[in-house]
């Protein structure tokens, strides 16, 4: 692939804020009712898997005592 192709090529539209923005809008226009479900589904699956993943580690790691002090020290 030559730099010419290679610069031209529609992939590099999608690089910017803007380009990446209009790229989901079309991908959801494309897509059917029935693969946005699915795709609501999965991302649904992940979040609860992370809450789980995160709940356990907490669980897992030992418990840190804080000590608070009021007293200012002294110079």
């Amino acid at each position: 692939m030559t730099k010419e192709q290679l610069d031209a090529h529609p992939g590099w539209e999608s690089c910017t804020f803007e380009g990446a923005e209009m790229n989901t809008l079309l991908l959801g226009l494309k897509s059917t009712f029935r693969e946005k479900l699915e795709w609501l589904e999965a991302a649904e699956t992940l979040s609860r898997n992370l809450q789980a993943g995160r709940r356990q580690s907490k669980a897992a790691m030992p418990q840190r005592r804080r000590v608070y002090s009021n007293r200012r020290k002294q110079p």
